[in-house]
């Protein structure tokens, strides 16, 4: 009898362990999201319950992770970008993977062993009515933003804390050159220019389309078919616009990866499989509003609202390996201080 309950016992722990490894943290930035059946759906065909952990804006989800490198806080990480990875990867957060092919293709690829997931850019967007009524022409280039005309009505996110932010700051860099950029943004500052700490502060709070005081901000070239998309009345057309000027569309992919010293590797792969699935590519168009990296994918009706830029002045990813911590710093000292 005693023999059968310690053969019992031993089955519950193990049980018990199997159960702990059946659980698999992602890390996400603030604007993951997957919608609740299909997550419910992988949990239950892989048996693997996801714990969602929610890291801030990108650039605040590295920071967390490399302060926390010694002991994981997550197995799996969405969200690091081509502006990130090279960060990420002089940190030695990310293990590398490269995940079995199922014969479709990804359009974009990311270096350092993470796994692209889906693409977009960062641009500029203005609110339509804003423009209609000052009857104030719109900026053809990036000097014109430097103009009298158009001082104090520009928003953007601070590099050293947004990944919006990083891109905009790399395509004008991208696009200028670094002496000529720089100077740039000495000029936007002179002329007015608002900085916030992240996406959500700048469209949400300051963007005038959303009652603050600035009809220029720094967002995603999707943005005119959310605001259809979300729009409590049916619209014909957007009420926002993008502005792609030269020097400030910078295309960013984003991909998910294997935390170094994470647990749960076959798990982690798993999920990493279901972000690239037909499912989720579709998905991730009208919750994340993002492009989808596979190819074949079929694009969401409301992306008619949505041009998808002709050009973008993007550096490499070696380039930003190598310079684009150098870049943020000497950003924060021409524009911040």
């Amino acid at each position: 009898m005693k023999l059968r309950q310690v053969c019992l016992a031993v089955s519950l722990c193990a049980a018990a362990l199997c159960a702990q490894a059946a659980d698999l943290r992602v890390i996400t930035h603030s604007s993951f999201d997957v919608s609740k059946p299909l997550l419910a759906d992988f949990e239950k065909q892989t048996g693997i319950k996801v714990q969602l952990i929610k890291g801030g804006d990108a650039g605040e989800m590295l920071n967390k992770l490399i302060l926390t490198r010694a002991n994981p806080i997550a197995d799996v990480v969405f969200g690091l970008d081509n502006s990130l990875v090279g960060k990420a990867a002089k940190a030695g957060v990310i293990e590398p993977l490269t995940l079995k092919s199922d014969g479709r293709k990804a359009r974009y690829s990311l270096p350092d062993g993470l796994v692209s997931t889906d693409y977009g850019y960062v641009t500029l967007v203005y609110d339509k009515a804003w423009f209609a009524k000052s009857k104030l022409a719109l900026p053809k280039s990036l000097d014109d933003l430097t103009l009298p005309a158009y001082r104090d009505l520009l928003v953007v996110e601070n590099p050293a804390t947004s990944s919006t932010g990083q891109g905009f700051l790399y395509a004008t860099i991208g696009a200028l050159g670094e002496d000529k950029a720089f100077a740039f943004w000495g000029k936007l500052r002179q002329n007015g220019l608002k900085v916030v700490n992240d996406w959500s502060a700048a469209y949400n709070t300051e963007f005038s389309h959303n009652g603050g005081s600035r009809p220029i901000v720094l967002s995603y070239a999707t943005d005119p078919a959310a605001e259809v998309a979300f729009s409590k009345v049916k619209l014909t057309e957007s009420p926002v616009a993008t502005l792609p000027l030269s020097g400030a569309v910078y295309q960013q992919v984003e991909g998910a990866g294997l935390i170094k010293g994470g647990q749960a590797r076959a798990a982690a792969e798993k999920f990493i499989a279901f972000l690239r699935s037909a499912p989720v590519q579709q998905d991730l168009q009208t919750t994340m509003w993002m492009y989808p990296v596979m190819s074949g994918t079929p694009q969401a009706p409301v992306f008619s609202y949505a041009n998808e830029p002709a050009a973008h002045q993007t550096p490499s990813a070696e380039t930003l390996r190598n310079k684009g911590q150098g870049w943020i710093k000497r950003w924060t000292q021409v524009v911040l201080k």
